[in-house]
């Protein structure tokens, strides 16, 4: 079983390839955490504060009122 794994590590498998991978994992786990805490929070999470390294998300959104004007 050793060898297996040795082999997936450096056989012919090209480290791009790894790389993009990683690199795809860092940038969707990124992306969710900002989404996660930019949303409206479900049922037990509604008192949860935002930790400092998530920006605030300004949106274009209007309030029907202001349609109405």
């Amino acid at each position: 079983m050793k060898n297996l794994f040795f082999f997936a590590i450096a056989g012919d498998f090209p480290i791009y390839f790894v790389a993009v991978y990683a690199v795809g994992l860092v940038a969707a786990v990124s992306i969710g955490l900002i989404a996660w805490y930019n949303s409206k929070r479900p049922v037990g999470w509604e008192d949860t504060e935002k930790p400092d390294f998530i920006p605030d998300l300004k949106t274009n959104a209007q309030s029907p009122q202001e349609d109405q004007d």
